[in-house]
């Protein structure tokens, strides 16, 4: 079960530097594999310390679109805003900016699960 301080609403963040460990070597941009690595941690950060003890979350669903590509050198934000608790799975709402610019937007689900054999 899920506690009850996970509920919709709370919100997580994260940012990345844009540098060559994280481009499309075809185009020199950043990733969208990294853009979407980037929204599941910003979704992680929203709830983690909410969980029990015993407890992680694990993604099993990502629906994004990457709106706008993003130079080496830019940081990237990634928002994340947890929007309806199911039982255990959580429905997130996501976006990536490159400064003021949004580059990404999407939906994430992730379960919460219980790590004791």
């Amino acid at each position: 079960m899920v506690s009850e301080k996970v509920r919709p609403g709370l919100k997580g963040q994260r940012q990345v530097l844009v540098c060559e460990h994280n481009v499309a070597g075809h185009v020199g941009k950043f990733s969208t594999p990294s853009m979407i690595g980037l929204m599941e941690g910003a979704a992680i950060q929203a709830v983690h310390e909410y969980l029990e003890e015993g407890q992680t979350s694990v993604g099993f669903e990502v629906n994004v679109r990457h709106l706008a590509p993003a130079d080496i050198g830019a940081t990237i934000t990634a928002n994340a805003e947890l929007v309806e608790v199911d039982r255990n799975r959580l429905n997130f709402r996501v976006e990536a900016f490159d400064g003021e610019r949004k580059i990404g937007e999407g939906t994430h689900r992730r379960a919460v699960i219980s790590t004791n054999p």
